[in-house]
């Protein structure tokens, strides 16, 4: 069987290749020698999963969802995981304001909402 790709896709897919490749190079002028560890995450954000980076301190891995968040353009937050950490924390918390005579909540949203999430130093957190 003889298949004929439609010269749209193929650019598409060069398309995609291009954005790709430069979003790598945006991350890579900002997190150096780890060639690896970049593809691979972006492999993870486009296949839409979560990836758990395990490391010792100073290897980047908050610099990378930073600059991963910038090169994409999306919106990324970080949870430092302490002892002392709550729920709202988290999700965010009502907060009760007053205005002109008038009361009412206001939501803060929490880290969590947001496109790119870093969950960093799990291991510290109490089991809540």
């Amino acid at each position: 069987m003889h298949y004929t790709a439609e010269p749209d896709i193929v650019r598409r897919v060069d398309d995609i290749r291009t954005k790709v490749a430069r979003v790598k190079d945006s991350i890579s002028s900002v997190i150096f020698g780890q060639d690896t560890v970049i593809e691979l995450v972006l492999v993870n954000i486009l296949s839409g999963g979560h990836a758990l980076l395990i490391g010792v301190p100073g290897l980047a891995k908050t610099s990378l969802v930073e600059a991963l968040g910038g090169a994409l353009g999306l919106h990324a937050k970080r949870i430092q995981f302490t002892p002392d950490l709550m729920p709202s924390d988290i999700v965010g918390t009502e907060v009760l304001e007053e205005k002109a005579g008038s009361r009412s909540f206001r939501f803060i949203a929490g880290p969590v909402f947001a496109q790119l999430l870093m969950a960093d130093e799990i291991n510290r957190a109490s089991p809540k």
